[in-house]
């Protein structure tokens, strides 16, 4: 659930936007070639929340990030925008407005344009990375489970130009989330949808996706009974997308019980925009009867399954699902989405079962939380899990900037 703060305490000050322009680069080598990136991250241990914009070269080796001349952002914030566009794009769930950051020659960041959402009824922004879809330089789209729209905006003019309602996903008693991946394929954004108890723990029995025409900005709407919080969509080798429930759902099954929806496999077809009547593949039976959530982009027609080792990280009486789902005792299985069989993957470390991919100039990127949401490290998806940097607080966003 999003926390919501005094927006105007988002606003820099002076020094502040000073400070940006050093971007948070280190001191050594040269700054004005190479790769560069934008990490987003969130200190939720402060009071009030506070996060940090830095510049790093850092991402795909060992290094330890520090937050030496960042941008502080009051909430949760995260950057988006286009991969080597040399711009950034600061969002906070502490405010509705977009601030635009650009590269500057000596590899920091400024300031250089806002755009509000408010006319929308837009009054916070967030919460994953992958809700920011960016089409061409003058039109991109912001998917808000809390006003149930989809805005269009302009990131070249920072302006307003349209938005996609989406009242149908509204659901009484309940949170409605986006997807915190999206499938971009054959001119469509594929964006599934979750929902959850506003009140309680638990998740909603409803799978549900998205659909936008990238060309007519109009979206289509499918939803299946059968399943809950189906976050993770992986395109297969058939045409098809596959949807698994996110680990956290998982998590609320292995602490709730069965009285909680069982986490499931479902598949939809992005021709037809329709979910797939026949098919349905409980998750525990892919994975050896084990706590499975969650699915990860794998090679060659093969996904990622997350599944819980409890000998690893085991469930305690009274343990909170984002506790089991954010802990570390997940492990990495090899799923042939041709056969639907599932291999443990003992190559990668057990992580934390909620990941988010990050793409580098060469490496796919993927996140490992912290106890008690107090660093994130990341890993090489390609490479047995190798670890990189690591940063303070909780990072949901990566962008290459050059």
């Amino acid at each position: 659930m999003k926390r919501l703060f005094n927006r105007s305490s988002s606003r820099l000050s002076a020094a502040a936007l000073a400070l940006s322009l050093l971007g948070g680069c280190d001191d050594s080598g040269d700054d004005s070639t190479g790769s560069l990136y934008a990490i987003t991250t969130q200190d939720l241990n402060a009071d009030p929340a506070v996060s940090y914009v830095v510049v790093t070269r850092d991402a795909e080796r060992s290094a330890e990030l520090s937050l030496d001349g960042a941008i502080p952002v009051t909430g949760r914030a995260l950057g988006v925008g286009v991969r080597k566009s040399g711009h950034v794009y600061v969002v906070s769930d502490d405010s509705p407005t977009v601030t635009r950051y650009s590269l500057t020659e000596a590899g920091g960041l400024e300031q250089t344009g806002t755009v509000s959402f408010a006319s929308l009824g837009v009054m916070s922004l967030g919460e994953y990375q992958a809700n920011f879809q960016f089409v061409s330089d003058t039109k991109a789209y912001f998917f808000d489970g809390i006003t149930a729209q989809v805005v269009i905006w302009n990131p070249t003019a920072m302006s307003v130009t349209g938005s996609i309602p989406l009242g149908e996903l509204e659901i009484e008693g309940t949170e409605m989330a986006f997807s915190g991946s999206v499938l971009s394929h054959d001119g469509q954004l594929i964006v599934p949808v979750g929902w959850r108890p506003a009140v309680g723990v638990g998740i909603t029995q409803q799978a549900g996706v998205v659909s936008v025409d990238t060309a007519t900005d109009t979206a289509t709407i499918a939803t299946d009974p059968r399943c809950g919080y189906t976050h993770d969509p992986v395109l297969g080798p058939d045409g098809k997308v596959y949807l698994a429930t996110e680990a956290y759902g998982a998590a609320v099954r292995r602490t709730q019980g069965d009285e909680v929806p069982e986490p499931c496999l479902l598949r939809f077809d992005p021709r037809t925009r329709t979910f797939d009547a026949d098919f349905y593949r409980p998750l525990s039976a892919l994975a050896g009867g084990g706590t499975a959530g969650s699915l990860v982009p794998g090679p060659s027609g093969t996904a990622y399954l997350r599944v819980l080792d409890e000998g690893v990280a085991p469930v305690l009486e009274g343990t909170h699902p984002r506790g089991v789902a954010s802990g570390a005792g997940w492990q990495w299985w090899q799923l042939d989405l041709s056969t639907l069989a599932a291999t443990h993957a003992t190559q990668f470390p057990a992580t934390s079962g909620s990941s988010f991919l990050f793409h580098t100039e060469s490496q796919t990127l993927y996140t490992e939380f912290g106890a008690g949401s107090a660093t994130t490290t990341l890993h090489v998806l390609g490479d047995h899990g190798r670890s990189t940097l690591t940063t303070r607080g909780l990072s949901f966003s990566l962008v290459q900037l050059r």
